[in-house]
């Protein structure tokens, strides 16, 4: 009875041992397919993302535009069709949408599946200057831009001599921008000679001498005090803390 005993608690024990040994080797085969499915996944992902045409750019969609049109902006842009959206150059296409005049910034981003979009915010003009003979845009930055046939009615104009320097623009564009409505709407043109040297010349013949676009607030303050209690032909706020106003042209250097 003890030999059988023995015998049969052996065969226990292989039977357990030899199960064990089968389990082991399922769990290996599982983990080694688990794997061999997920690198083909990756395999694949990697092929479709990046090699196959099912994720290649197929079309650009442009918003935003207004001066220009959906057509220039593509074409500036020159986004390759037919390559893989993943590896496209956002950077690249934004540069050489922002080398257009009208462009203030713009965004470019990728829209899975197959397309690219190009968000464009244009310039705004706050006024407008002859250049050349051309009336042209000119934003608060004092970027020139964009063409008019004609000098649009509701935007200042901005006389310059032809050598008078790019940020001598500028220092025109900041006075146009901080400009109130109201008086805005007085100011036939702007006169500009030099960075710190910039007049309004207003609709009723009156002169402003502005000096620079320091200040434009507390100017535009001085201003609307100056107008309201003298009449006179030149007004001079370049320095608001010490205004004057001269009633006679001749003796305030003006012919």
């Amino acid at each position: 009875m003890a030999d059988r005993s023995s015998t049969d608690t052996f065969e226990r024990t292989r039977r357990r041992f030899a199960r064990r040994q089968r389990a082991g080797r399922r769990r290996r085969w599982r983990l080694l397919l688990a794997l061999v499915l997920v690198v083909a996944l990756v395999a694949g992902g990697v092929w479709l993302v990046l090699f196959s045409d099912r994720l290649a750019v197929q079309g650009v969609e442009v918003r935003g535009t207004g001066t220009l049109s959906s057509g220039e902006v593509r074409a500036a842009a020159d986004v390759p069709t037919g390559e893989p959206l993943a590896t496209l150059d956002l950077g690249a296409i934004a540069s050489r949408v922002e080398t257009l005049a009208p462009v203030r910034s713009v965004d470019v981003s990728r829209q899975w599946p197959d397309s690219v979009l190009i968000a464009v915010e244009e310039r705004t003009p706050v006024a407008v200057v002859s250049i050349g003979g051309e009336f042209r845009g000119l934003d608060a930055e004092g970027v020139v831009f964009d063409r008019f046939r004609q000098a649009p009615a509701g935007l200042p104009r901005v006389e310059v001599a032809a050598d008078v320097a790019d940020d001598a623009l500028v220092e025109a564009a900041a006075v146009v921008a901080a400009l109130p409505g109201d008086l805005a709407a007085k100011v036939d043109h702007v006169e500009v000679r030099t960075v710190d040297q910039v007049s309004l010349a207003l609709r009723d013949g009156r002169t402003v001498r502005w000096g620079s676009a320091e200040d434009s607030e507390q100017k535009a303050e001085v201003l609307a005090g100056l107008l309201a209690a003298q009449q006179a032909p030149i007004y001079d706020v370049s320095v608001p803390g010490q205004p004057t106003v001269c009633t006679q042209p001749a003796v305030c250097g003006e012919s």
